[in-house]
This record gives C-alpha cells, sequence and structure tokens, in this order.
C-alpha cells in the first residue's frame, strides 16, 4: 500500500508546537469529514436494525472496519442471514467515497484519523520547542551522513575482515596442528590397535575423513572472528544504519532498500539470504535481489579465500580477501545497473521505511548465542555434506582408471578423480589454473564451496618427513594433551598480541611466524607450473573465479523454489560465464602486463 502525500506529511512531520500551530478543537471525540461520517450513519442505523449483528457489535465500529474493506468481518457479515443488502450498501458507499477522495478508502480513514491524534497531541502535550538530542541522534548525524556514511561503513567492513584473517591466524593454526598432529596421531594408533594399520580403511580415516573433513574444521576460528564482529554490529542497532546508508544506493540498482537486508544475510550464508527475498513486495525486486545475493561473499567462500592468500600473499592476506568482498558488491552494483536498464525496467518506486532501533550495549551471551548458532551450522554442514564428500572424492582418487595401481594405492595422476577432472581442466586453460587438480577442486565446489579446500586438502595430500612420521607414531596420549594444552595457550596469547593489527600495529615476532606447510608449498608449485611460472596471478584468477561462479547446490535448490526453473538456469549459466571472463581477463590482462 502506497502512502497518499497527506498521511505521509502527517507521518513525517514534527511534532512539536513551534513547527505545527494548534488548531482549537471542537469536541474530543473522533469525527471523519462529512461524506464519510453520512456513509457512517447510513451503513449504521441499517447495521442496528439486523438482529444479529447488532448485538454482536457496535454499529458504528462495525460500519468504519466494513468499509475500510476488513476481511475477516466481511466474511462473518456474508455468513449472517440477511446481510446481502447490508454489503450492497457498504460497496456503494465505498465505491462513492473512493471516487470522492480520488484515493484508497482504508488510506483517507487512516489520514483522518492520523490528524485527529495529531490534534488531540497537540492540545495535551508540551513539548520543548526543540527537542533534545539524544545519544543516538548524535551518531547518527555521523553515521548516517550523507557523504560519510558509505566510507564509515567500508571502514567497519575492513576491521571485520582484520579480525577474521589477522586476529583469527593464531588458532587456525592452532586447530591445523591439532588436527595433522594428535589427532591423526591417534586414529593411526587406534586403527592399529584394531589390526586395521595400513589398510585402504585407514587410508580413507586419514586421507579422506580428516584431510576432508579436518581441512575444512580448520577455519572455525575465522568463522567464529567473523560472526563475533558481525553480532557485534547487530547488537549495537549499526546494521539498521547500514541498510538506511546503503538505500540510496538500492535504488540505484533498481531496488527497493530492504533489499540489502538480503544482501547483509548473504555475507552468512546465500540460501537463507535467498530465501529473505520473500520480505520484498515486487516479484521483480524479488528475482533482481536473488540474481545478485550470490555475488556477496558467503562464510563458506572465506576458507578458499584465507588458504590461497595466506600462501600467494602472505604480507597482505587481510587487504586480498577485503578486495574479493569488496569486488563481489562492485561486481553486483553494475550487474544491477545493467539489469535495471534491460530487464527489470520500471518507473514507480516504493518508499522505504525503517525504524532505526536506539544504540545498545552489546551483552556477551547475545553475541556468543549468535557465534555457536552458525558456527554450529557449519560444523554440522561438515559433518554431513563435506563428510559424504570427503568420501566421494577419497574413492575416486582411490580408484585407478590406467595404470597398474590398485584400489587406495594408486597414483593420483592414474585415478578416477583425475580422469573426471582433467577433461574440464581445458576450459580453465586460459584462467592461468587448468590442471586436474585445480579443476577437481572447483567441481566439487559446487556441492558446497567449503568443499573447495577439503578436496585441495586430499588431492593435493603429500607424505610426511620421515622424521614428521616417526614422531606421530610415538605421540603418546599424554604427550598429545599436553601439545595442545601447551600450544593453546601459544595461540590464545599471539591471538591478543595480534588484535592491534586491526589498526596497523604489529606486536608479533616475525622471527615467530609459522614455516609454510607442505601443503601449502604443493598448492604453489602445482599454479606455478599450470600456469607457466604466474601462479600468484593464476591464483588471483582462482579467487575471483571462486567468488562469482555459480553457488552451492543448496542455493540453488533455493532459487528455483523462489523464483522459478527459469530464472535458476539464468543465474548458474550467468554466473558461470561471468567468472570465466573475469578470471580471464584478470590472468590474461595481467600477463600482459608482466605481472605475476
Amino acid at each position: 500500500m502506497t502512502l497518499n502525500p497527506t498521511l505521509k506529511s502527517r507521518l513525517t512531520q514534527p511534532s512539536h508546537p513551534a513547527a505545527v500551530p494548534a488548531a482549537p478543537m471542537a469536541s474530543t471525540a473522533m469525527r471523519y469529514d462529512s461524506p464519510i461520517e453520512a456513509a457512517i450513519t447510513q451503513i449504521s442505523a441499517t447495521l442496528a436494525a439486523h438482529p444479529t449483528l447488532a448485538t454482536q457489535y457496535p454499529p458504528r465500529w462495525l460500519a468504519i472496519q466494513l468499509l475500510e474493506g476488513d476481511e475477516g468481518l466481511t466474511t462473518l457479515v456474508q455468513a449472517t442471514p440477511n446481510s446481502t443488502a447490508i454489503l450492497e450498501q457498504v460497496s456503494n458507499q465505498h465505491a462513492h467515497l473512493s471516487a470522492h477522495y480520488n484515493d484508497d478508502l482504508d488510506v483517507v480513514l487512516a489520514d483522518q484519523r492520523y490528524r485527529f491524534v495529531h490534534q488531540v497531541v497537540q492540545h495535551t502535550l508540551t513539548r520543548p520547542a526543540a527537542p533534545a538530542a539524544t545519544i543516538s541522534d548524535r551518531i547518527d548525524q555521523i553515521v548516517t551522513h550523507k557523504w560519510l556514511g558509505i566510507p564509515i561503513f567500508l571502514l567497519l567492513m575492513w576491521v571485520v575482515f582484520k579480525l577474521t584473517t589477522d586476529v583469527s591466524a593464531p588458532m587456525l593454526d592452532w586447530v591445523d596442528g591439532v588436527m595433522s598432529g594428535p589427532l591423526t596421531a591417534w586414529s593411526i594408533a587406534l586403527l592399529g590397535t584394531l589390526g586395521l594399520g595400513g589398510t585402504w580403511f585407514e587410508s580413507l580415516v586419514v586421507d579422506g575423513v580428516i584431510a576432508g573433513v579436518g581441512g575444512v574444521l580448520v577455519f572455525v576460528p575465522v568463522l567464529l572472528a567473523l560472526y563475533f564482529a558481525l553480532a557485534l554490529l547487530e547488537d549495537s542497532g549499526y546494521m539498521a544504519r547500514a541498510a538506511f546508508v546503503m538505500d540510496r544506493l538500492m535504488r540505484t540498482l533498481g531496488l527497493h532498500g530492504k533489499s540489502f537486508l538480503p544482501m547483509i544475510v548473504g555475507f552468512g550464508c546465500n540460501v537463507p539470504a535467498i530465501y529473505a527475498t520473500r520480505t520484498l513486495e515486487r516479484q521483480q525486486d524479488r528475482i533482481l535481489t536473488g540474481l545478485l545475493v550470490p555475488f556477496m561473499s558467503c562464510s563458506a567462500r572465506l576458507p578458499v579465500y584465507v588458504l590461497l592468500a595466506a600462501i600467494f600473499f602472505p604480507t597482505q592476506t587481510g587487504l586480498v580477501v577485503f578486495s574479493l568482498y569488496l569486488l563481489g558488491i562492485l561486481v553486483a552494483i553494475l550487474l544491477g545497473i545493467i539489469l535495471k536498464h534491460t530487464l527489470f525496467k520500471r518507473s514507480e518506486q516504493i518508499p522505504f521505511i525503517l525504524e532505526l532501533p536506539p544504540y545498545r550495549m552489546p551483552t556477551i551471551q547475545s553475541i556468543w548465542r549468535q557465534m555457536w548458532e552458525r558456527t554450529a551450522a557449519f560444523v554440522r554442514k561438515a559433518g554431513t555434506i563435506i563428510l559424504a564428500t570427503s568420501i566421494v572424492v577419497w574413492l575416486l582418487i582411490a580408484t585407478p582408471v590406467r595404470g597398474a595401481g590398485s584400489f587406495a594405492a594408486t597414483e593420483m595422476d592414474d585415478s578416477a578423480f583425475a580422469a573426471v577432472a582433467g577433461s574440464v581442466a581445458p576450459i580453465f586453460a586460459p584462467l592461468g589454473f587448468g590442471s586436474w587438480e585445480a579443476s577437481g577442486a572447483l567441481l566439487t565446489g559446487f556441492v558446497a564451496k567449503e568443499v573447495v579446500v577439503s578436496t585441495m586438502s586430499q588431492i593435493y595430500a603429500v607424505e610426511p618427513e620421515a622424521a614428521a612420521d616417526e614422531d606421530l607414531a610415538t605421540l603418546s596420549v599424554v604427550d598429545g594433551l599436553t601439545e595442545i594444552v601447551t600450544s593453546f595457550g601459544t595461540a590464545a596469547l599471539d591471538t591478543l598480541k595480534a588484535i592491534p593489527l586491526v589498526i596497523g600495529i604489529n606486536l608479533t615476532d616475525a622471527e615467530a611466524e609459522a614455516e609454510p606447510t607442505a601443503l601449502m608449498d604443493t598448492l604453489q608449485t602445482s599454479f606455478e607450473q599450470a600456469s607457466g611460472g604466474h601462479g600468484t596471478l593464476a591464483a588471483l584468477a582462482f579467487l575471483v573465479f571462486v567468488l562469482l561462479y555459480t553457488p552451492c547446490v543448496t542455493a540453488v535448490a533455493a532459487a528455483r523454489q523462489e523464483f522459478g526453473n527459469k530464472w535458476m538456469w539464468f543465474s548458474i549459466i550467468g554466473q558461470f560465464t561471468l567468472a570465466w571472463i573475469a578470471a580471464c581477463m584478470v590472468f590474461q590482462i595481467g600477463r600482459l602486463l608482466g605481472l605475476g
């Protein structure tokens, strides 16, 4: 429903006496304009004469509700005997008054009620000529400023990504150490005790489950940091301001201001973001927003960003991750403008009405609950979808299609997975990562973006050094627990030292930084070989492709349910094509410029 200008002015004008002069009131009873009062009186008289309705409802009140079109009461009256004449009278009066006021009658009635309430308030409530500004008002003068609002929003997003990449890094290394150290050692020892050591089942557990699922769970500290920052912004009341600030930009894209809210949700997960488009009134708004939501980097993509950025951009990890998120937003803006002037042309704009809550101090309980619920959903996915995919990938890796290898002892290049991935690898050759390993990771990433990391952990797996292998074999439970507790204390201390990195202050000891792992070295070598010596550039193109290409199968299913097959396929094909073109441009132009 669109508010008429009179009603909008009543809702938005200042209510203190200096702004609106008080008018004399003839009565404190609510009265409408004469044409409306005449209609109410006639209908009320008819209702008062009805033996059933007169005893159930006040006639004047029921007459007003029927004129406003209350569906429940209209249905009830229809079910009452001898009510045909009443409904005809209401219909005739409704048509007459709508034509007289040239507007929806329910809007006219609400307008006059607001006018009456405004007059009553003016005569009963005394306000200062200039109400004192609250703390929230003074903060809003800065954070919702016409020119400062968007830079402040981007600055806060930068702080969020510094927290997720730099501050959480020590805890990420700790979880990685636990997975590859004590947990792997205990699993091997347990399987040896059960007589399963050295069998295909040990390979499944160590190379499939622990390497796959464990490779994803390593990034739980990163997600905890991300959800902590987002919960802080939401509970403080800032996210509502962000929606207000971004309303002007949303309208540039041809979207309603409410579209910003599903897009914010998309930074957590694209699936609920697509369902959140239901809050938009128009189907056109819902479809356009649903097409742009996947360009908001969901948390599932973050592990991929962090892994490759840490390998190829070790000193600029936070900047690279932030740039990817920003690139997704910019692509959504450009695509929105294009679609606005092509497939989604329209003239009428619906006003964006949003209540800005006062700023509040977030509580520890609320922040922890949000962190736990969102991270638990990620862990549950690791125990279901990612576990199943890791097992399937292991089976394909363990199955030989050429060569003399036996099951679970297959050379990686001779595996079924290498054959499947190798068949699509030429598609990605112009992008700089035409190896079957990178192509296979992207294929499994269609199941869930976190699976890209777990697949890499499996297909880029390297044999541990002899000394390290011997240490794992002799690691006792007590020694393992001691190592876990000790390394946790060190990681917690390093995390505290990393907090000043948000503002550019480095308190960590450069010499104490972790050495690159075998996986990181192998990944770097693989990208260098596939790109002809342009590994860094190929890795950047890979990240751009992961950012823009088709989201996970669950998000695709949600899009099909909400928008239909036509727009689902438009999204799948369009995003893949856009991702391919963008990644190709990054690699080919960068190579021509001598970069990477």
